[in-house]
């Protein structure tokens, strides 16, 4: 049974991700270590104790589709309840409409315990979270009025509405069309599909936010609105009226995730209402809703991320839990009799360690991506600049390399349950299930490649990156100066992955500033996870770094060798792949049928 991490989380978001230093800076408001412990502490209770029991009966029933209703597993109505009476909705979202304005950091620790004890109810908040940012930036002071304190509250949950059948990740190919009306209204036609959550009956309300395409709007994604598209309409003193004219026409049937909603919506066919047309509202500017978008999708990219950090953590617990349990042989290093655990076996321990260093890994460059978005709202005016270009580079890694360390590490799971990780009841499969969408919605880790490479890595003309750079080197030499023992050869593996990434960087902006971005674009995805181990590496020496006083440092020390000295040679072979590896990509075409 997964059982909250809340020391590691704690000690991550403190000494590696930076909220301490932010704490004693006084960039924080009233938030102290205390308080950050009992926030944290109840939310990992709440995830243990009621999210996990259900995840099993949320995986084996999924949602249902009856009568044209979606019906939620046994138990998850009163499940979200629970977890809005307990106001984890609004942590971060803003005061002015009963949010409780806490820092980023605080939410995405919440949501890896939410996602570790069920990814497929935590993608509920994730959405609404994401609505909730998008309104409160680009709404207009009515929109805020009717929508936000109920969505905030969680009273009502919220979607996006992008993908079409035909417009995957190519959202200016969408074909979903809007209308005007004189009373400053637009009637919304069209099919979405793959909306998370689009239909289900936890909540009186659902607010969906469309991106669709009024009659005269320019071609492509210049031509995109985004409007605010309630289930039922909400009167001027916030009541409920009628049924808008939209309705989830299926449900998919998928891989994993079975007890969140994935719907097909149908906006504006007449079923509901004399006149057909679904009723919305225009959020932000006509022809500018795709930014507007960008501000939930870029929220959800990390939240995402989490995800994967959620599955690894949960996947790497029910692990070790096994492998204590499970007897199998004679280890070679053992004095006992009979069959050891295989936890004593090299290769069962080989598999452990790297879930293991994957996972906290992972979490460190998740919570460093969600401290780097609180300074960019909370530092100085003069390191805003610096801390948006931290948050934006971070943001992709955080979303690709935690999600697909999540795969990966779930697989292992799998594999050290031997036989039994391929029976469902033990449920490592259904965490291999259930992560494999990570790394493809909310937008590709390949096209988060091409981000990072073509729009994240040049900021500066660079020099953001190499500024990075130069602080994992700083790191590095801290490593290799510590009178601790125990780090090997930590420094030097470190600083050879560190010049591995610096020759990948500056070769990609050479390629690009020579207008040679195909060759770039190549070696986009393994540099994103060149980048992604470069980090595992430097935040697990990080924390190795910090002193013994918590009576950890000894473990943190050994993982971050074992990363180190077992992980990071994967650099080199990325490396070469970067530079070397575009044009045998392109010669090897010939090869497909």
């Amino acid at each position: 049974m997964y059982k909250a991490p809340v020391e590691e989380i704690l000690f991550t978001l403190s000494h590696i991700a930076g909220m301490s230093r932010a704490i004693a800076d006084g960039l924080m408001g009233d938030l102290d270590g205390d308080m950050v412990e009992a926030i944290l502490s109840e939310a990992g209770r709440f995830a243990a104790n009621e999210v996990a029991p259900l995840a099993e009966i949320g995986d084996r029933q999924g949602a249902r589709l009856v009568d044209g209703v979606v019906q939620l597993p046994d138990g998850w109505p009163g499940l979200y309840r629970d977890w809005i009476a307990g106001g984890w909705n609004g942590l971060t979202a803003s005061e002015d409409f009963g949010g409780q304005g806490l820092p980023h950091m605080l939410n995405v620790a919440a949501l890896e315990m939410w996602n570790s004890g069920s990814m497929a109810f935590a993608l509920a908040p994730t959405l609404t979270m994401g609505a909730v940012e998008a309104l409160y930036v680009h709404g207009s002071d009515d929109l805020k009025r009717r929508y936000l304190a109920r969505m905030i509250s969680g009273e009502w949950t919220g979607t996006m509405n992008l993908t079409e059948p035909h417009a995957g990740s190519d959202v200016g190919a969408l074909k979903s069309r809007a209308e005007r009306r004189d009373d400053g209204s637009y009637r919304i036609f069209g099919q979405k599909i793959f909306i998370t959550w689009g239909e289900h009956n936890a909540s009186d309300n659902i607010i969906h936010l469309v991106l669709a395409r009024l009659p005269d709007a320019p071609a492509g994604t210049r031509g995109i609105s985004l409007f605010l598209v309630p289930k039922f309409l909400v009167g001027p003193d916030g009541a409920l009226g009628d049924r808008n004219d939209l309705f989830c026409h299926s449900l998919e049937h998928k891989l994993g995730i079975h007890g969140s909603p994935t719907c097909t919506m149908i906006y504006g066919d007449g079923r509901f209402g004399a006149e057909k047309g679904a009723v919305g509202w225009l959020v932000g500017e006509e022809n500018r809703g795709l930014a507007c978008m960008f501000t939930m999708m870029n929220n959800a990219r990390l939240a995402v991320g989490m995800q994967g950090v959620a599955i690894c953590e949960a996947a790497t617990q029910k692990a070790i839990e096994y492998a204590w349990q499970r007897t199998q042989g004679r280890a070679p290093a053992t004095t006992a009799s009979g069959m050891s655990p295989i936890i004593e076996h090299p290769d069962v321990l080989r598999m452990l360690l790297t879930m293991k260093a994957l996972t906290q890994g992972s979490r460190a460059i998740a919570y460093a991506c969600a401290h780097a978005i609180d300074m960019s709202k909370r530092a100085a005016a003069a390191d805003t600049e610096h801390w948006r270009n931290r948050a934006a580079l971070l943001t992709p890694i955080a979303k690709s390399f935690a999600t697909d360390c999540g795969v990966d590490v779930a697989s292992l799971g799998v594999q050290v349950h031997g036989g039994m990780g391929f029976i469902e009841e033990t449920g490592a499969a259904r965490l291999l299930r259930d992560a494999r969408i990570a790394p493809i919605y909310e937008g590709t880790n390949g096209i988060q490649a091409i981000d990072l490479v073509t729009r994240k890595l040049p900021l500066l003309s660079g020099d953001h990156v190499r500024s990075f750079l130069g602080e994992l080197n700083g790191l590095a030499e801290d490593v290799g100066r510590s009178p601790v023992a125990g780090f090997g050869e930590t420094a030097k593996r470190l600083k050879a992955s560190i010049a591995d990434l610096e020759a990948a960087s500056e070769w990609l902006l050479s390629e690009q500033a020579g207008s040679r971005t195909s060759n770039a674009l190549a070696g986009a995805t393994p540099y994103q996870r060149l980048f992604g181990l470069v980090l595992t590496g430097y935040y697990l020496a990080k924390g190795g770094l910090v002193d013994g006083s918590d009576g950890g440092q000894g473990k943190r020390i050994a993982l971050c060798r074992f990363a180190a000295e077992n992980l990071l040679a994967e650099t080199a072979a990325l490396k070469d792949c970067v530079i070397n590896g575009a044009t045998s990509l392109e010669a090897a075409r010939i090869a497909l049928p």
